[in-house]
């Protein structure tokens, strides 16, 4: 029996031991470069490590001039944890030295998701190699793109600009854009790809002549064939004429609570008498985000002028505690100095029922802008972000004509 306890003390203290000395491994500072694998394609996208404080990591996801910071990074053993808090999303990986693996998982899903397979490896890598034949082609520039097929085809507007082989740009819809694209020309074929927190996607396409193209839009889910076709003026239908106020209406008649659970309308003192900006949003919107981001710094500047602007936000879920963390969180990260209100579940028929007096409603965001006596001037749905480069320029200059009009 005393051989026992000896044998049995002997491997518990050997455990202890082990267990303490394991070394928890940390992710190596600075760029890193990672791939989402897909069943025959890989989607790439870049990132970096910061250390913000003693002991403490930040990763920021990288698409053009935008860093997206996940300020959250957990390390345990030889795992980590990297949340996503505006897209209810989370990176879970195994590290080994330089290199991690693991899956992107969403949450809060109806059906549990099992993730998307990514790899990662740290280093000034490109997010495409670029090795390989000479661009003979061009995507600097505008052009007209139809994604799908037939009937069920829609007519967007491609925005590039292209040096040498590398290429940057992004895609504009009705509801917004694809955010900043980055990507390589090779010959007469091309790839780009974004990132940056939510979904991500791939476009690759080969051109037929100088000025056609055609394609694949790849993300986790689906793909979609493309064309392409250059046109100096491409542009899409006005973006002020989509959403409209219903026959017999003219004013905005809501009242939803702030984060705080107290209701806000439209005839609070707070907004009498003043040109007011309501902003239709969801946490989940990438466009959303960018909008957010300058209605925010505009606002800064120019609250002082009698300019009010709520946010009306819809959210995943239809629970005001559920909303409230996350368009807190969206207030927060902006730094959003005006009311966001919890509206409902986002969804164009929700929108609908909660704003009866619009028709038409169809992306977020939308925007509306109301004068001095409380009458709906105009109307614009989704956002030219800053990655649209001219566009984002036009819209700034028409946002600030009409609010100078206003004002």
């Amino acid at each position: 029996m005393k051989n026992y306890r000896i044998v049995f003390f002997a491997v518990l203290l050997l455990f202890i031991f082990s267990f303490c000395n394991k070394k928890v491994q940390t992710l190596t500072q600075g760029n890193w470069r990672g791939v989402f694998v897909l069943p025959g394609n890989e989607i790439p996208f870049s990132f970096e490590v910061k250390e913000k404080s003693p002991g403490s990591l930040s990763v920021f996801l990288i698409n053009g001039s935008d860093r997206f910071e996940l300020s959250v990074v957990t390390l345990q053993n030889d795992s980590v944890t990297i949340p996503v808090d505006l897209y209810s999303a989370v990176f879970k990986a195994k590290i080994e030295g330089n290199t991690i693996s693991g899956r992107f998982i969403k949450l809060g899903s109806e059906k549990p998701d099992t993730g998307l397979i990514f790899t990662a490896e740290a280093g000034d890598l490109p997010r495409f190699s670029p090795k390989g034949e000479n661009p003979s082609v061009s995507l600097d520039g505008s052009w007209d793109m139809l994604f799908g097929e037939g009937a069920d085809g829609k007519n967007y507007v491609g925005s590039f600009s292209q040096n040498e082989m590398m290429v940057t740009g992004s895609v504009l819809t009705p509801s917004g854009d694809f955010r900043f694209l980055e990507g390589v020309v090779r010959g007469k074929t091309f790839e780009l790809s974004a990132f940056g927190g939510s979904t991500p996607y791939l476009l690759k396409g080969e051109f037929s002549t100088d000025t056609t193209f055609t394609g694949e839009f790849i993300t986790p889910r689906s793909k979609t064939p493309f064309s392409g076709s250059r046109n100096s003026k491409a542009a899409l239908p006005d973006s002020y004429t989509v959403t409209r106020m219903k026959q017999g209406f003219t004013t905005l008649g809501f009242s939803f609570p702030n984060l705080e659970g107290q209701p806000v309308s439209l005839t609070d003192e707070k907004y009498k008498g003043k040109v007011v900006i309501v902003t239709i949003l969801g946490s989940w919107c990438h466009n959303c985000l960018d909008e957010n981001a300058f209605l925010a710094e505009w606002y800064k500047k120019n609250q002082e002028r009698g300019v009010g602007i709520i946010g009306l936000g819809f959210e995943r879920k239809a629970d005001f505690e559920s909303g409230k963390k996350s368009l807190g969180a969206l207030k927060t990260r902006l730094d959003i100095p005006y009311e966001i209100l919890f509206a409902g579940k986002s969804g164009t028929d929700n929108v609908s029922v909660a704003l009866p007096e619009l028709e038409g409603f169809a992306a977020f965001p939308t925007t509306i802008f109301i004068d001095k006596m409380g009458k709906v001037r105009k109307i614009h749905s989704g956002f030219n972000g800053p990655a649209t480069g001219k566009f984002h320029e036009e819209f700034k200059a028409e946002f600030n004509a009409l609010m100078d009009e206003l004002l």
